[in-house]
């Protein structure tokens, strides 16, 4: 089972940056794919970025030009660079990982952007 721990949330005024980490608890090398998710209050919780072991990426159209999602094989993590914030950012973020036909999520870390 894997585990997974996000990290770098916290408050930011619109236009700043922020950069999410998720930390596995075992190797992400065999991972195909890992995203990370986003849910604001009273939303269904929607797709931001994935990135599957070949590096490929997929991104939200709200959020295509300002984040990036990243992976290191080596560190067993996933990180998501968000610049250029927005207020309509603001949510709970969550890392996931594809393993096998099962799906594992972090418990999530809260992002807030200011206006």
């Amino acid at each position: 089972q894997v585990q997974l721990v996000e990290s770098g949330g916290g408050l930011v005024q619109a236009g700043g940056s922020l950069r999410l980490s998720c930390a596995a608890s075992e190797s992400i090398f065999s991972i195909s794919v890992m995203g990370w998710y986003r849910q604001a209050p009273g939303k269904q919780r929607e797709l931001v970025a994935v990135i599957v072991s070949g590096g490929n990426t997929n991104y939200a159209d709200s959020v295509k030009g300002r984040f990036t999602i990243s992976r290191d094989n080596a560190k067993n993590a996933v990180y998501l660079q968000m610049n250029s914030l927005k207020p309509e950012d603001t949510a709970v973020y969550y890392c996931n990982a594809l393993v096998m036909t099962t799906l594992y999520w972090g418990q999530g870390t809260q992002v807030t952007v200011s206006s």
